[in-house]
């Protein structure tokens, strides 16, 4: 009811000026115990994936906190997990702005960020600092000035400086806002990758006695025979699950509203089909042997039905709740539970 109200004041302002201010302003009230009696009850509906049991199986999906500075606010909305960054090991101030738009005709977003964060350092003293003891999923990139042939470098540092902290770790090889980042979803770039985060999460379970599952965030772009690859490695190197879908760089269903000519991806409603349809092909290519965390223009109930109904274990959203506030985390915990059993 609150957000419904405010919504159209936040509408009116840059989108990455409300952005911020929506999270100063949450952060502001649960620092001072209001938060908690503006919200309703949380969904408990606890789920095993990936050895990590989760509150219920809705989360919140990694950019719209990308430095982890309001980890306990949002924790407070009654997400089953969190997943914070992406966060790149050096601090980068991203793309120029603007880099946001709102498509409200689409219930869409279109952004070009290019992964703006404070770096690695900083994400992980905010970890430290927060109350939260859920699941946490922390997303890791490379940072835009390393070049391609060292981009394994980037996410080894990531992986190791995180390790101790996440529950889970995501590799995100998928934004299109990072020069040439998506050729690392394919062919040698891929096994090279994957190969070398595999060998050190090994390692650092042996050295650090906790094992922290890995978790690839792939585009929803990928052409049939590109995904059935990139499944094949996926299941080849052991890698523990798969994020489903990033955003879009097809601005078809978008081009004709204001803003739809931007470049970056597209998020939201625009998205919902084809991110299921992702997740069913993914599934008929893993099965059971890999969990599939779904996000993608999940904005109700119904989107959520559907994203479980393709093969998810778990669902992320962001688009939604920018333009359905925190109801939509209560009502897509409730769809999740009425949905699996």
């Amino acid at each position: 009811m609150m957000y419904r109200l405010l919504r159209p004041l936040l509408f009116r302002l840059e989108p990455e000026k409300a952005h911020e201010l929506s999270l100063q302003g949450l952060a502001w009230l649960q620092r001072r115990g209001m938060l908690r009696h503006l919200l309703p009850p949380v969904v408990h509906d606890p789920v095993e994936v990936m050895g990590l049991r989760f509150g219920n199986r809705v989360g919140l999906a990694a950019g719209l906190d990308k430095n982890g500075d309001y980890i306990d606010a949002l924790a407070m909305l009654g997400f089953g997990f969190l997943e914070i960054g992406t966060v790149t090991p050096r601090p980068q101030s991203g793309n120029p702005r603007p880099r946001l738009f709102r498509l409200p005709q689409a219930r869409a977003i279109i952004n070009r960020m290019g992964f703006n964060n404070l770096g690695v350092d900083h994400l992980l003293e905010q970890v430290k600092q927060a109350h939260y003891r859920g699941v946490l999923g922390i997303n890791i990139g490379k940072n835009a000035d390393t070049p391609m042939e060292r981009a394994v470098d980037d996410y080894l540092i990531g992986l190791r400086k995180v390790y101790a902290r996440a529950s889970y770790v995501t590799i995100n090889i998928s934004s299109p806002n990072t020069r040439n980042l998506r050729q690392l979803q394919q062919g040698d770039d891929m096994t090279r990758l994957l190969a070398a985060l595999k060998a050190e999460q090994d390692k650092l379970a042996r050295t650090q006695g906790r094992y922290v599952p890995l978790v690839v965030k792939i585009a929803p772009d990928l052409e049939p025979d590109a995904l059935t690859q990139l499944a094949r490695r996926l299941i080849e190197h052991g890698i523990d699950g798969v994020i489903a879908t990033n955003t879009t760089i097809d601005h078809r269903a978008v081009e004709q509203f204001p803003h739809g000519g931007e470049q970056g991806g597209v998020s939201g409603a625009p998205l919902t089909h084809r991110a299921t349809e992702v997740v069913a092909a993914l599934h008929g290519e893993l099965g059971t042997r890999m969990p599939i965390i779904a996000a993608g223009g999940i904005m109700g109930a119904a989107d959520v039905r559907a994203k479980l109904a393709a093969g998810a274990s778990l669902v992320q959203i962001y688009s939604g709740l920018i333009y359905r506030g925190p109801a939509l985390v209560r009502e897509a915990a409730l769809a999740a539970r009425e949905a699996t059993r």
